[in-house]
């Protein structure tokens, strides 16, 4: 059974300035990532702007990723859509051997009902060779799933084994822990409510901010995982201005200005993506000037 526990990113995919990948800035972000102490990394996901990378692009990444990181610590793709057999698809051509589950994000846009939900992640967990862990995130897809359509996930369907539930909403996040089968695991979603989650029973977060902060986030979440909430808090409440600058106005263009600002990658997005404003820009700025002293 695998249990991702501690700190997952959602990590960035940079680009060039003629907007192709640039993968001596992946590398050098993988590298930094793993020495400052995150539990594994998720590529492909949203916050990889995956919707704009080709098929090819995809598999580029992923083979990059996993060789990398060399097995210093797991590796976890995003596979999803709002096209089920697409999904099969993607599942059975890409590059996934490697890797130790799959993230897939509900299905987005077309808003199925929760029967619909049900029986799409039904088909992926029986096609599947690799364990699934569901994805939650309803401001992305326009429709969050039900605690009752998690749960008979969870316990219809072995290798469905976590969920990344970014939906904002606590009291379901609490009806889930309070319900779930006991190897169904919870990681948190969503960055800013991440302490508050953890001291409820998840057991991570696959974070969008430890790609800035990978040291202070995983301290802060291995704190929560000790119970060492007064540490936890200190450490938190240091990060918590970043959190409302980087979701400010777009994920990722957010994270990437951070990132830019700590010379780490270009400030450099596909569109319909595009570079937050000057002014938030400058906000960033200055943030990171006052965090490196």
């Amino acid at each position: 059974m695998v249990e991702l526990s501690g700190t997952g990113v959602a990590i960035i995919t940079p680009f060039t300035q003629t907007k192709s990948i640039d993968f001596d800035a992946l590398g050098n972000l993988i590298d930094f990532l793993i020495a400052d102490g995150v539990d594994y990394i998720v590529t492909l996901g949203t916050t990889g702007e995956t919707p704009v990378l080709k098929k090819e692009e995809k598999r580029e990444v992923i083979n990059f990723t996993v060789e990398k990181i060399n097995k210093r610590v797991p590796v976890v793709v995003g596979i999803g859509g709002n096209d089920t057999y697409a999904v099969l698809e993607e599942m059975n051509q890409l590059p996934i051997d490697d890797a130790v589950a799959i993230l897939s994000a509900s299905p987005y846009y077309n808003k199925p009902s929760q029967e619909g939900i049900y029986q799409h992640y039904k088909l992926i967990a029986e096609t599947s060779h690799k364990p699934i862990i569901l994805y939650n995130v309803p401001a992305r897809t326009g429709r969050s799933m039900s605690v009752n359509t998690i749960l008979r996930l969870a316990n219809d369907f072995k290798n469905i084994i976590g969920i990344k539930e970014a939906s904002g909403d606590m009291i379901q996040c609490l009806d889930i822990l309070r319900h779930k089968p006991k190897e169904f695991w919870v990681v948190s979603g969503d960055d800013d409510l991440a302490l508050a989650q953890l001291a409820c029973g998840m057991i991570g977060v696959i974070s969008v901010a430890a790609n800035a902060f990978p040291k202070q986030f995983s301290q802060m979440v291995t704190s929560c995982l000790k119970e060492d909430f007064k540490t936890a808090r200190l450490l938190n409440a240091q990060l918590t201005d970043a959190y409302r600058l980087m979701f400010e106005e777009n994920n990722p263009a957010g994270i990437k200005a951070f990132l830019s600002e700590m010379g780490l990658i270009q400030n450099e997005l596909r569109l319909p993506l595009v570079n937050v404003t000057d002014s938030l820009q400058q906000r960033i700025k200055q943030y990171v000037i006052n965090y490196k002293k």
